[in-house]
């Protein structure tokens, strides 16, 4: 069965992004970034694949969800489909008019439901937090990029509504000397 895998950039303080939504602090460089393209490469956006001459593997996502907001970078960058190797679904409480590769739901749980259901490779939650709150319980994993940054205030990693505790066990850990930290953790029960 596919898993949701929520893989994302953190702060030492558990913010996927500054108070502003800005995210520039998070390191783009370092040796971090061999096992970010080698292991994760799935998730770069398409304008990182051209500028790194990679072809997209198809090895561990075939499904991106995430958040309007975190879509909104590269809608104000002039991108509108910024992972067209991957199905992409975009959750919005209101209806949009994005490009056509782009599913829009207003009900991500169910979304998430019935992507578990289909055949295929696992389901890369990108964000925001708020989206990741709402989807805690149908998270089988996440893939934290510890930062070396406090930022002190900023998006959480799980929003700020209120959500019943989750259990994850640490099941993988490795330290890079640009002070990333990669730590998985998998849902109890997986």
């Amino acid at each position: 069965m596919r898993e949701l895998v929520y893989y994302v950039a953190v702060s030492i303080d558990g913010y996927i992004a500054d108070p502003t939504g800005g995210f520039d602090a998070f390191l783009a460089d370092g040796d971090h970034m061999a096992f970010v393209v080698g292991d994760y490469a799935d998730a770069l956006p398409a304008h990182a694949h051209s500028a790194l001459g990679l072809e997209p593997p198809g090895t561990r996502f075939d499904t991106v969800i995430m958040g309007r907001n975190t879509l909104a970078p590269a809608l104000d960058a002039g991108i509108s489909s910024p992972y067209p190797h991957l199905r992409q679904i975009v959750a919005s409480r209101s209806p949009r008019t994005l490009d056509p590769a782009i599913t829009v739901t207003a009900d991500p749980l169910a979304a998430v439901g019935d992507l578990k259901r289909e055949e295929g490779l696992d389901i890369w939650l990108c964000g925001g937090g708020a989206l990741a709150g709402s989807l805690l319980p149908e998270i089988d994993r996440l893939v934290l990029k510890r930062n070396p940054v406090a930022f002190g205030s900023g998006i959480p990693l799980f929003g700020n509504k209120p959500f019943a505790a989750q259990s994850f066990a640490l099941t993988w850990t490795r330290s890079f000397q640009s002070g990333v930290v990669i730590e998985e953790y998998g849902a109890h029960g997986n």
